[in-house]
């Protein structure tokens, strides 16, 4: 399978050469005439070795099997047109394109819900992006582990205990329900109730001291929270490979502390401990009453992770109103010396409602996320009524995803029922229209594929069109890994199935009389099929039978 990126690595040596060391970059034409475009030239056009340089590119190029034509313009821009004859006979192994010979063993750090409260709408775009990613980097050959990452210890765990004890209440008979109400109401209490804030953290002291009486309370609303989760994260199509949460590493951190004080690397101030790094705000490592933060927490996951996975990078799919959060955290982590592993923060925007406020429900509380799940349910079954459950789910699922993802992640938007469920427009509705659509053309045609070829001779323009949209994937795919960034093949995926209607708009297939334009059409679109099969699975979406 041709690769893009092989071209790239020989031009980008060229320019190495000549200490011009750069990314080459290339782009989707906007020139009819072409398929691809290189730009790196034009800021170098006043280079003394140029013409040199120029000359290299193009005795590159030239050599490339599947390059048919190209062309450098007067101001180096580099124009390329791909064979099609060549490309559309190997294009099945398209998958192999994308494989990168240097595979690394990435962390996923995403979703991070409390114990004792439901996933809410502030979730979703978490566990869009985490589920994306982790799809797009094990399609690239990376060893991916996905780590939901529970806040599941602490002061929030205490205050609930402390309310079910002040309420007399049988924990045994709590069930998550209760957990939903009484984790906003312990709150409260803690807040304007001195009594049952010493209660509460006379309740976290024993916690950390691992009071067995305590220890069973807190297992058990932990039980009942994670049983809670599994089946909403389960209707919502989201697993996670692993479950840890700060319970796993909190033992960790009192040797933590004692080792990063003994090497000198943070200091006590009024009783709280701080790093000894130069930094603006202060980062601290714990509070004056000895308590522990949520970077405390991080740094010690950071380090029970180094220990069990060996790792080569996690990426923390958190919103971006934690910008500071992770900048103190990678700086301490540096300045700790915990390791050469990579962290990246990948940050996102908000959801709103329609009218651009934050999405809350009619009470003012933040909106359930299987509440927004049902909702979309309930609207594609007011659209559709002749849909079976199975298909109405996966539509819901789609309408939640693809919405959310074709937005570029740091981008806040509008959640918009009435527009996320046409099916016009670019639509998770209309990606998953135009595959059921190719899926029923290859049923109905009771013709066997395996034998067919494309005849490039007899191709027309929604063919080739459609041909040079495949051509796209792997510019797409390097987009969306290089920068964690999914819209990119959200839109590829509209784009490619756009273009697969246009075709399939353009003339009768089934009933055409010309066997060669027929077998083509049928052939380009199982081609079709399997690239948004594909894209599908990369950004989460399960296709649909029937619509």
């Amino acid at each position: 399978m041709y690769k893009l990126s092989d071209l790239i690595n020989k031009l980008e040596k060229i320019l190495t050469n000549k200490n011009l060391s750069e990314t080459i970059s290339i782009r989707i034409s906007n020139n009819e005439n072409f398929d691809f475009q290189i730009n790196n030239l034009v800021k170098h056009q006043n280079h003394q070795d140029i013409k040199e340089i120029t000359e290299s590119f193009s005795e590159v190029i030239n050599d490339e099997p599947y390059i048919k034509n190209f062309e450098i313009t007067e101001k180096y821009f580099i124009n390329l047109e791909i064979d099609v004859d060549k490309f559309i006979n190997d294009s099945r192994n398209f998958k192999q394109a994308i494989k990168d010979k240097d595979s690394k063993t990435i962390i996923l750090d995403y979703g991070g819900p409390n114990i004792g409260k439901p996933l809410h709408v502030g979730h979703l775009r978490s566990l869009n992006l985490g589920r994306s990613l982790y799809q797009i980097n094990k399609a690239a050959g990376h060893n991916v582990l996905s780590d939901i990452h529970m806040g599941d210890w602490g002061m929030p765990i205490a205050q609930i205990i402390g309310f079910i004890d002040h309420k007399n209440l049988d924990i045994e008979k709590v069930e998550i329900d209760d957990l939903e109400k009484i984790y906003p109401e312990s709150s409260a209490l803690y807040s304007a109730n001195n009594d049952f804030k010493e209660i509460a953290q006379s309740i976290n002291k024993e916690l950390n001291e691992n009071k067995e009486n305590v220890l069973k309370k807190w297992k058990k609303i932990k039980d009942i929270s994670i049983d809670s989760l599994k089946q909403t994260l389960k209707i919502l199509n989201h697993d996670f490979d692993l479950w840890m949460g700060e319970s796993d590493v909190n033992h960790l951190i009192p040797k933590m502390i004692n080792k990063l004080n003994k090497n000198n690397k943070i200091s006590l101030d009024n009783g709280a401990y701080v790093s000894n790094l130069n930094s603006d705000p202060k980062i601290l490592i714990t509070k004056s009453d000895g308590s522990y933060l949520y970077l405390t927490t991080d740094l010690a996951t950071v380090l029970n992770r180094i220990e069990l996975y060996k790792f080569d990078k996690t990426l923390y799919i958190v919103d971006k109103r934690q910008k500071l959060h992770f900048e103190q955290l990678f700086k301490s982590i540096d300045y700790f010396d915990f390791g050469n592993e990579d962290y990246e923060h990948i940050a996102f925007g908000t959801i709103n409602d329609s009218n651009g406020n934050p999405f809350r429900t009619r009470d003012g509380d933040t909106k359930k996320l299987i509440d927004l799940f049902e909702e979309a349910s309930t609207y594609i079954k007011k659209i559709n009524i002749n849909l079976d459950k199975k298909t109405n789910q996966l539509l819901a699922n789609t309408v939640l995803t693809f919405s959310d993802l074709i937005t570029n992640r740091m981008t806040d938007y509008k959640f918009d029922l009435d527009k996320f469920t046409s099916i016009n427009g670019k639509t998770g509705i209309y990606v998953q229209y135009a595959h059921v659509r190719a899926k029923k053309l290859i049923k109905n045609s009771d013709i066997e594929m395996k034998k067919l070829t494309v005849d490039i001779s007899k191709i027309d323009d929604s063919d080739l069109n459609l041909i040079r949209g495949f051509m796209k994937f792997e510019n797409y795919f390097n987009q969306a890994i290089n920068n964690s960034e999914p819209h990119h093949l959200a839109d590829y995926l509209y784009e490619i199935s756009n273009l697969f209607n246009s075709m399939y708009q353009n003339v009768n297939i089934l009933d055409n009389q010309n066997k060669v334009v027929k077998n083509n059409k049928l052939i380009i679109s199982k081609y079709f099929i399997e690239y948004s099969e594909f894209l599908m699975d990369l950004l989460g979406l399960e296709p649909v039978e029937q619509m």
